[in-house]
Formats: structure tokens, C-alpha cells, sequence
């Protein structure tokens, strides 16, 4: 039985070190786009030798820009992956064999996270996210940050894992940690929740037991608790962020001093 045509769309900025893997994993597809945001290294390079149709567009945000690549997709049904992840062979197996005759209009993947120097642990809880989908009936949620795939149609959940390479040291999470933050503000402008300053303090202590308890990071050793850590400082500045919003948000409200131009 022939299955259903694969597209394959891949949003990047300066993965050179991430984009053959990714692209390697993804080699039986029908059709494999490539959208960037204007790379500085070689991601477009090793994109085109791979086979990838490669396409430039200015960064648009992570939903619009995602929706964008998926919109260059030539075939109806599409894997979205980002730069840094890529299937497992086990996956790839799985995704060929329910295409011959999808019964769904959007399948759920596991994503498996590698954090700091090891894979989380086995028994640790995996993230979740539509990435195959019948795109026309899928649009991109359009959130500034943490966006989804919403479905208008049946979901299924899909025994199939994709690994996600992240970030590889402390550093790079702190650093997504505070530009997702800002991102989320964003989102939630003219809409912040109540209880702002409670949430700083109690909403990090509720978000570093949930992961490394309840999701299981625990198991991890040291590598799980300081991603529980980061993601529970994560959890203090979205609300830190949110409120410094609210307090001085209007001019009225900026320090009663000036700098000199071209001066900190």
C-alpha cells in the first residue's frame, strides 16, 4: 500500500551544528522545506546539500514564521520539527506505516530531552506536541511563545519520539528562560493574571516540585535538578516580568532622570 505524501518543514537561524542531523533523520520524506531567518553560518549550505528546498524570510515570530514554512509544504501532510530535533529511527519507522492510511487529522509525538550532558532519564516524563498533521485542517496556535499546532479535526497519539538536542549547557537555558519570559509578557499584555506578587512567591516552588518530582527528573542526578532549577526560575520571572508591567508600565511611572544620549 502506497502512504500518503510527506512534507517535512524546518524553521532555522544559525544551526549549522543541529541541521544535518535533523534533516538526516527526516531522509525518506517527499519533500523537505527549509525556511530561514537569515543565517549567519553554514545552516543554509548543508540544508541545500542534504536535498532541502531552502527558502529566506526575515523572522517573523515562532508562530507566524513556522506557519510560513508550513505554508511553502507541496504535499498535505506535514511533520514540523525544529532545528534541533530530529526522529528516531523507530519514529520515522512508525510515522511511514501510519501514513498508508492516517485515521486521525494530527497525531501527538513524545519528545525526549537532552539536558546539559545527558539524555533525561528513562522513566522521566516526556513532553508531548502535535508535529503530524493534515495541514488543511492545522494552523499554528499564532502565541508568541510556546506555540502548538491547533487541529480542527481527530487527534491521535503517536508511539513515536523525536530527540531534542536543546540546550547544552546552563547558560543557553538561562538564556532562553529570559527571552521566553519577555515573549510570554507579550502574550499575556492587557491580560495579566491576579495575584501577580503571590505567584512570584509561590509558583517557582510549585513549578520546581512538579518537574523534578512529578515529571521524574529527579532520576536524572545533578543534570535534573539544575534544569529544575532554571525552570523554576523561569516560572518567577514570568510573573517578576508581569508585574514590573504593571508598576511601570506608563511613562508617568519611569525613573525622574535622564542619560546623555550615546551614554549607560
Amino acid at each position: 500500500m502506497e502512504r500518503e505524501p510527506l512534507s517535512v518543514v524546518v524553521t532555522t537561524f544559525d544551526n549549522a551544528d543541529t541541521i544535518g542531523t535533523c534533516l538526516g533523520s527526516v531522509a525518506f520524506a517527499d519533500d523537505v522545506v527549509v525556511l530561514d531567518s537569515g543565517s549567519r553560518d553554514a545552516t543554509r549550505d548543508i540544508a541545500a546539500r542534504l536535498g532541502a528546498r531552502v527558502e529566506v524570510q526575515p523572522f517573523a515570530g515562532y508562530s507566524a514564521q513556522k506557519q510560513a514554512a508550513i505554508d511553502l509544504a507541496r504535499h498535505r501532510w506535514v511533520l514540523l520539527l525544529d532545528s534541533d530535533e530530529a526522529l528516531t529511527p523507530a519514529a520515522a519507522a512508525r510515522i511511514r506505516a501510519v501514513l498508508q492510511a492516517p485515521q486521525a487529522a494530527g497525531y501527538v509525538l513524545l519528545r525526549r530531552e537532552w539536558v546539559f550532558w545527558r539524555w533525561q532519564p528513562d522513566r522521566a516524563r516526556l513532553n508531548h506536541y502535535v508535529r503530524l498533521f493534515d495541514r488543511t485542517r492545522a494552523r499554528m496556535s499564532g502565541h508568541e511563545v510556546h506555540e502548538s499546532v491547533v487541529v480542527d479535526g481527530p487527534v491521535q497519539r503517536l508511539d513515536a519520539v523525536i530527540d531534542h538536542y536543546g540546550e547544552r549547557d546552563i547558560e543557553g537555558r538561562v538564556e532562553k528562560a529570559n527571552r521566553y519570559s519577555s515573549l510570554q509578557v507579550r502574550d499575556r499584555h492587557g491580560r495579566a493574571p491576579r495575584f501577580l506578587r503571590a505567584r512570584m512567591v509561590v509558583y517557582p516552588t510549585v513549578a520546581f516540585l512538579r518537574y523534578y518530582f512529578w515529571r521524574g527528573h529527579w532520576r536524572g542526578g545533578w543534570a535534573g535538578f539544575v534544569a529544575a532549577r532554571v525552570h523554576a526560575f523561569y516560572a518567577f520571572l514570568k510573573y517578576a516580568k508581569l508585574y514590573e508591567l504593571r508598576r511601570s508600565g506608563s511613562e508617568s511611572n519611569r525613573p525622574p532622570f535622564e542619560t546623555e544620549s550615546g551614554q549607560d
